[in-house]
């Protein structure tokens, strides 16, 4: 199975001697951050009540805007790369040894006040070595959770000794009452960096979204923003949904979040940032989302075992600011490939698991045909960008190799404030987000078919289109027709057949392209005038291009 985060957190702090000077100094810039992290569950609220404020005149409630207060000061200054550190102990924890380390269930918060929502705080250790202060806010006051060895049972590992109650905590997760009235189930977790995982009804842990993206797929080493503290409102009886609110931190930018969860047979996540660049960021990732492709249906020799497919996602789903619904699926490529699909005001986009069936993965442990899509609406105007897919060669499942996100065209200035809004959904089919005909299946030939002719490489498409009114068709196929382009080369034919057995039809398109380009074909189905289906796209490069080998970039939409 895989680990929750796979890469590698920005270290810790070294553990100095109290009697080193600069480390007094580094414990003093410390104690600054950890008073600016506190002042409103401490200082501004003496009185975390027990029990609701009785008369007088109420003290204003901790929200999203003392978040983005903090955020703005944390942004004002250096970023401080000497965090809080925790315990060796704890970070020489090996991937093995931390799994001992489990949360009691019956010391879950929440548990005596009715709600149907419980709080589970994660240890530290292993690669989850930056303490996030959590704070509970209850009755508009915001009160930091203490840490105690007593909240877990460590199994074969030794009970750490001599812990702060200040020490923090690397995330939590938050239960709820999902697939059944009388089981608490995981929704949602907070886990490394800025990562969170959010799950419906019946799906499995799989792909994980990111609250904020920095050069991802870029020419620098990417940057991994995380989270210095984590505020859950405490809810009531009758609450249906959770407000999580979280500071965001890093060498290049601070930020702070508003997060709603509305757990369901489709789980909301309704997200509020404000970003405050520390430097101009070329390429900042706006919703970024992150999963997994080893092989899919066409990928043979992508196979290390006798299950057909392995992967959380299997294509990037988007609707354009125009309107167009594009499918794009997803290869596990040879080397890194960066798509750009350029964009204004983008209506949505995500990673989405559309094969739910089992035999197709044939997994008993990973059940990748239960694994959630996420898909991401942008609210208000987010002006030029571009949607990008960054594609990392992978041999193994435990990796994440998949990521996307949203990238203005203009790097957002250094110093001031941006505010973005979007909702997450985790869908187990994308059948409902739109009445288009959608692809169910797409195969291609080899990268050189039949070798090299006067300088052309050939291939052949494969693309099963199903749905939306295609069985309309299915008595008179003739009225439907191929829609095929190309950024280069040349499309050479096309064919189109009639799949009664998938309620849709089978669309071929061969093409040739000049020895060391790349290009972008796209194709969907349309009756005269009217379209049927989703536009399909894909990217597919012929070798000789120079510096071969080197990242492939997919021709900009």
């Amino acid at each position: 199975m895989r680990s929750h985060i796979i890469e590698r957190p920005i270290g810790a702090g070294e553990v100095v001697e109290a009697s080193d000077a600069p480390a007094r100094a580094g414990r003093s810039r410390r104690n600054a951050l950890a008073l600016l992290l506190s002042s409103c569950a401490i200082g501004l609220y003496p009185a975390a009540a027990q029990t609701p404020p009785a008369g007088g005149t109420q003290p204003k409630s901790f929200g999203y805007d003392d978040v983005v207060r903090q955020a703005r000061i944390l942004g004002e200054r250096p970023f401080d790369a000497e965090s809080a550190t925790i315990p060796a102990e704890l970070s020489k924890l090996t991937y093995d040894s931390y799994r001992e380390i489990r949360f009691r269930r019956d010391k879950a918060i929440w548990q005596e006040g009715g709600s149907d929502f419980r709080l589970l705080p994660f240890h530290l250790g292993f690669l989850h070595d930056k303490p996030v202060q959590l704070h509970v806010i209850r009755y508009g006051a915001a009160m930091p959770i203490p840490f105690t060895t007593g909240l877990y049972e460590y199994g074969k590992v030794p009970v750490p000794k001599q812990i702060s109650p200040s020490l923090g905590f690397a995330g939590f997760a938050i239960t709820t009452n999902l697939n059944d009235p009388k089981v608490q189930d995981e929704v949602i977790s907070f886990l490394g960096a800025s990562y969170f995982r959010v799950i419906g009804r019946g799906q499995r842990y799989g792909l994980s979204a990111r609250s904020l993206a920095l050069d991802v797929g870029g020419e620098q080493p990417e940057e991994f923003p995380f989270m210095r503290a984590l505020w859950v409102e405490e809810p009531s009886r009758d609450s249906t949904e959770l407000v999580i609110y979280a500071l965001l931190d890093s060498p290049s930018v601070a930020g702070a979040y508003r997060y709603v969860v509305t757990p369901g047979q489709t789980t909301n996540v309704e997200v509020t940032a404000t970003i405050i660049p520390r430097k101009s960021i070329a390429r900042l990732g706006i919703a970024p989302l992150t999963s997994m492709f080893q092989a899919g249906e066409g990928d043979l020799a992508l196979r290390t075992d006798f299950r057909p497919e392995i992967h959380d996602s299997d294509g990037l789903m988007m609707q354009t600011g125009s309107g167009e619904w594009i499918w794009r699926p997803i290869k596990n490529p040879k080397a890194l490939r960066v798509s750009s699909f350029g964009d204004k005001n983008p209506r949505g986009f995500g990673l989405m698991q559309r094969d739910r069936e089992f035999g197709h993965y044939q997994d008993l442990e990973a059940h990748y045909h239960a694994r959630p899509g996420y898909w991401v609406e942008p609210h208000g105007e987010w002006g030029e960008g571009r949607v990008e897919l960054i594609e990392i060669p992978t041999d193994n499942e435990a990796f994440d190799n998949i990521v996307a996100c949203w990238t203005p065209k203009d790097p957002l200035p250094a110093g001031k404030p941006a505010e973005f809004s979007y909702r997450i959904t985790a869908l187990s089919t994308t059948d409902r987000l739109h009445a288009y005909a959608q692809t169910q299946n797409s195969f291609s030939g080899s990268d050189i078919e039949d070798g090299h002719a006067d300088g052309l490489g050939k291939k052949r498409f494969i693309v099963d289109f199903a749905g939306g009114d295609l069985p309309y068709f299915l008595s008179d196929p003739g009225r439907v027709e191929i829609a095929a382009n190309t950024t280069g080369g040349t499309i050479t034919a096309t064919i189109l057949s009639p799949n009664p057995d998938a309620k849709g039809f089978r669309a071929i398109v061969d093409a040739t392209l000049p020895d060391g380009q790349t290009a972008e074909l796209r194709m969907f189905l349309k009756a005269r005038g009217r379209t049927l289906s989703e536009t399909w796209t894909s990217t597919w490069s012929v070798p000789g291009a120079p510096g071969a080998g080197s990242p492939a970039k997919a021709i900009k939409n």
